[in-house]
């Protein structure tokens, strides 16, 4: 394992994954209701694990949910209740959604740090503090908080079919952790990383993952989309990874122009563990330190605090 901070991070996952189970029922306040129709808002990392909060929540048959970047929220649409998920409490533009909502809809947040504005401008905030992190690229506190979304999911029996216990998640991790990468991922020149349902957002994320660490061209879809278009780019020495089931087909048509193809072995989110650790390697193969990712800081906070 790589001696970089990033990378012991990422190895707690299992850990700090079965304590969001353990203190689950401490953190249902800031949670969505069943039945409520609720929007999930983040930026970057925090937007992706919004999005596959979002059909995790809608497939289970726990409400109507809807996720959006914080900087693209509908203020006009109507929402029973709002839900942030910011590792650092003070993303300007989580707190401007949550300012200008005060008193006229129910708010929630899920967070690492409470001694942040977060706390004062939300009705209810689960804390995570046991899975902040160090790192300017996000890891343990962004998977940890969509394992204590989809636990809740799980206590309430709505957990769409086919989705795991967050209990035999966590033990898929602990087989990433050891898991030695492919040499053929290691050396790829290209990844598009492909999801169905809940796991397009964890798609989403890995590609950001590789970017953010790594410098490198990733891209992500869903894996219905993949024809579409993105399979134009693959070839010899590059890669399609697939998160979700992979649509009839498809394997077949990777293989034939030449890609490799990573089909999902674990649980999806172990999965993202894997796609962490390869953007660690990666960066670390390019000289790169992921505890310093280019042009990136821990959070976002503008300068009018908009």
């Amino acid at each position: 394992m790589s001696p970089s901070r990033t990378a012991a991070e990422i190895a707690t996952q299992p850990a700090v994954w079965r304590e969001a189970l353990r203190t689950l029922p401490a953190h249902t306040a800031a949670l969505p209701r069943r039945g409520e129709r609720v929007a999930v808002i983040g930026c970057g990392t925090s937007w992706f694990m919004a999005q596959a909060y979002a059909d995790l929540r809608e497939a289970g048959g726990h409400g109507e949910t809807d996720a959006f970047a914080a900087s693209r929220f509908p203020f006009g649409r109507r929402y029973d209740r709002v839900l942030a998920l910011t590792r650092s409490g003070t993303t300007s533009e989580v707190l401007a959604v949550l300012r200008t909502l005060s008193g006229t809809v129910p708010t929630g947040a899920v967070t690492a740090d409470p001694a942040t504005p977060v706390m004062d401008l939300a009705d209810a905030v689960a804390v995570l503090d046991f899975a902040d992190e160090e790192s300017v690229v996000q890891t343990r506190f962004a998977t940890t908080a969509l394992a204590l979304l989809r636990a809740h999911l799980e206590a309430e029996d709505a957990l769409p079919e086919g989705v795991a216990p967050v209990s035999r998640a966590a033990d898929d991790a602990e087989l990433a952790l050891a898991r030695p990468l492919e040499a053929e991922v290691l050396g790829a020149g290209q990844v598009t990383f492909l999801g169905t349902g809940w796991t397009h957002g964890l798609a989403l994320e890995a590609g950001l993952k590789m970017r953010e660490a790594a410098g490198a061209w990733t891209e992500a879809y869903p894996a219905m989309e993949y024809r579409h278009g993105p399979i134009s780019i693959t070839g010899p020495g590059r890669v399609a990874w697939s998160f979700g089931p992979l649509p009839d087909g498809l394997a077949e048509e990777v293989r034939a122009v030449g890609g490799t193809l990573v089909a999902p072995g674990l649980d999806p989110l172990a999965e993202l563990v894997l796609a962490q650790r390869l953007a660690v390697a990666v960066a670390e193969a390019r000289g790169l330190d992921p505890d310093r990712p280019r042009n990136l800081t821990r959070s976002v906070v503008l300068a009018d605090g908009a």
